[in-house]
């Protein structure tokens, strides 16, 4: 039995290794930006690249997460692509203390802005404002991307938004850091301004609304843009910018000596100990995911290697099995887990209940769950491997829809910070139960076995090819008026067809390019994002109680 189980344990490891070595291998082609010879030009002109600048202004050797390294993956090919969305989010660490920093990529399209450039701006100062965490924004900017711009300019959650939300955070008090590094031109100027304090780099950082060419075409004036908006001008005669730095290196210095003195951040008053690593080897999970989605395993020996000491306490362990209720610690942080169970369990009443799925007792347990983590001030992390709600007549006879309300609004309701880890399915409602991206979490990321839908690609595949035979057949022949028919080889080829391109969307890739996902991790890396986020949550006290409002009993 155990040979059998090793045997096993070795296939899942070689298929999840190769899953995370074909994530590595995208990430390091995202990491290399707009090219080499884009990155030789920078260097040229005397500038760092978006990533040289962020390792420099980082603390050495203190940890760090990247938001979006996939955003706008596999889009715009037809305007020769935006690797990274043009822009470098990253949560870290300045003179010891935690912030966000956003950096313009100048070598994707001059470090113009597309649809999902803004989109991921946003999130960053979303998570800014949610975690009131001082954001740093390097800036080296061409400003909107033209050809695209009725899709990044007007709406709400548009290029626009982003001075809204300056705005905001200084009302808040929360610290805002803008450096221009290169351009910073038209709408995208008032952001430095809107800013807390602006630094500007000699030669290269200029500001302007409109630069030398568009001056020269609207009213005449012969100007270059060195006089019109450089370091210069901006630090002895407009008054804008508030330190002038002799290059790179002297800004991202500057902003280190800012933020050595900020003032303390507030506490949450979250509890934790001295961080201790898992007793069971993380390195196993690479084993216990089995390489086939349909296959159960046990949640808990996952769980055991993710909290410290792989201790954990559960909430109602017997009861509503189907999701795993439990008290841990991770990296010393309090942390109450919420976990599907994909092991098949029989329960006391004879009944074969199987993983992913959310029974009434699940969502029963988990609801109450999540109302005494509340009430004890605990983060929430969920663990996503959900295949939706149980279905059929005894599941619709005993009020399932109304027990799955009662769980979607505790998410919904919960003042707690939340992270959502998704480690395999995460389908249908179960995604909005199981704090998907419409919930709020601080953070959000997948794994690469992780996969996002309305349904699994199989099901999903055959209720498509029904609905393509039957509009074929309603098609049928002018002439005689008999409906058209498929061999069961075309038939087999339509649905791999369909097949191939419903599972592309459901892909960690596809969600984590659309931000749907903040990340696509290393399994490995998981702790490390929950400390993160948990550390940057601490400094934001929730504003309002716990409150579930109306129920139905």
């Amino acid at each position: 039995m155990s040979e059998k189980i090793d045997i096993e344990a070795s296939k899942n490891e070689d298929f999840n290794k190769l899953k995370l070595s074909d994530l590595n291998k995208r990430l390091h082609k995202i990491h290399e930006g707009g090219g080499e010879k884009r990155i030789a030009k920078q260097h040229e002109q005397g500038k760092m690249t978006a990533r040289e600048r962020i390792d420099a202004l980082l603390d050495s050797k203190s940890p760090r997460i990247e938001i979006g390294a996939f955003a706008a993956d596999g889009m715009y090919k037809e305007h020769g692509g935006a690797p990274c969305a043009g822009v470098v989010v990253v949560i870290g660490y300045v003179s010891k203390r935690q912030c966000i920093v956003v950096a313009n990529d100048a070598t994707v399209k001059a470090g113009a802005w597309f649809p999902m450039t803004g989109k991921k701006n946003l999130r960053a100062q979303e998570i800014a404002i949610e975690n009131r965490l001082p954001i740093i924004y390097l800036v080296d900017s061409a400003g909107v991307y033209l050809p695209m711009q009725d899709e990044i300019f007007p709406d709400k959650e548009h290029f626009g938004r982003i001075f809204r939300n300056n705005a905001v955070m200084s009302s808040m008090g929360i610290t805002q850091i803008a450096a221009v590094m290169g351009s910073c031109v038209a709408g995208g100027a008032y952001l430095p301004i809107m800013s807390d304090e602006a630094l500007i780099v000699e030669k290269t950082g200029s500001i302007f609304l409109a630069g030398s060419y568009l001056v020269k075409a609207a009213i005449g004036e012969d100007i270059d843009n060195e006089t019109l908006g450089g370091a210069t001008t901006h630090s002895e005669i407009s008054g804008v910018t508030d330190y002038k730095c002799k290059d790179d290196a002297d800004c991202l210095k500057k902003i280190r000596a800012i933020m050595d003195k900020l003032g303390k951040p507030k506490d949450a008053g979250f509890s934790r100990e001295k961080p201790a690593p898992p007793k069971a080897d993380p390195k196993e999970i690479y084993g216990i995911l089995p390489s086939e989605r349909a296959k159960p395993y046990d949640m808990r020996e996952v769980i055991a290697r993710l909290v410290d000491d792989s201790d954990y306490t559960e909430y109602k362990e017997g009861y509503g099995q189907s999701i795993i209720t439990a008290y841990a610690r991770i990296d010393g942080w309090a942390v109450g887990i919420v976990a599907n169970q994909r092991k098949v369990v029989k329960s006391k009443k004879g009944e074969m209940q199987f993983g992913g799925v959310i029974y009434s007792d699940s969502a029963d347990k988990a609801t109450r769950f999540i109302a005494n983590c509340n009430q004890k001030n605990i983060p929430l992390v969920f663990l996503q491997d959900v295949t939706g709600f149980m279905v059929g007549s005894r599941s619709e006879h005993g009020g399932i829809i109304k027990d799955g309300a009662k769980l979607v609004n505790a998410v919904s309701n919960s003042v707690v910070p939340k992270f959502t880890i998704i480690i395999g399915n995460s389908y249908g409602a179960g995604n909005y139960a199981m704090c998907g991206k419409a919930y709020d979490p601080r953070l959000i990321v997948g794994w690469p076995s992780a996969q996002v839908a309305v349904m699994g690609g199989e099901q999903a595949s055959k209720v498509m090819l029904q609905i393509e035979v039957a509009a074929l057949k309603g098609k049928g022949d002018p002439g005689s008026g008999a409906g058209m028919t498929l061999t069961p080889e075309k038939e087999a080829e339509l649905l791999n067809r369909i097949r191939s391109k419903y599972e592309e969307t459901i892909s960690p890739y596809y969600a984590a390019s659309r931000l749907w996902l903040d990340a696509v991790i290393d399994p490995l890396d998981t702790r490390t994002w929950i400390s993160l986020g948990i550390e940057a949550a601490s400094q934001a006290p929730a504003t309002r109680e716990f409150n579930l409002g109306v129920l139905q009993t």
